[in-house]
């Protein structure tokens, strides 16, 4: 299984729209066997996902298009996050519950919708 996290400085980024690289951790039987950052330089979203062969996306923030997207790739969304890529890992993987989409849901101000 691939997991992604849209990462500035070893955090994840607050808004997913502003990631411009994505921490990639390769996990088998609920341990971290490879990490790497992955820039998304000029790929479309929907690209790099098929390309890095991505099963989660672990985000903050995220508008309507981006999750449609992810849905459509059949990648799991887990948002509303913030903190150190590495911690959320490993509470990830030790099973605990990280994300509401309900709960986290953010409206933007200008009408946009959710993000």
């Amino acid at each position: 299984m691939r997991v992604a996290i849209p990462t500035r400085n070893g955090r994840i980024e607050s808004v997913f729209s502003r990631a411009e690289e994505f921490t990639i951790y390769d996990v088998e039987i609920e341990l971290v066997k490879s990490k790497v950052i992955v820039p998304l330089g000029k790929k479309e979203f929907g690209d790099f996902l098929v390309d890095e062969a991505i099963n989660v996306m672990i985000c903050g923030r995220i508008r309507s298009g981006s999750r449609n997207i992810l849905r459509l790739k059949r990648v799991e969304l887990i948002y509303g996050v913030s903190g150190e890529a590495d911690d959320i890992m490993v509470r990830y993987l030790s099973g605990e519950r990280l994300g509401d989409i309900d709960e986290n849901a953010f409206w933007s101000k200008d009408g946009e919708g959710l993000e």
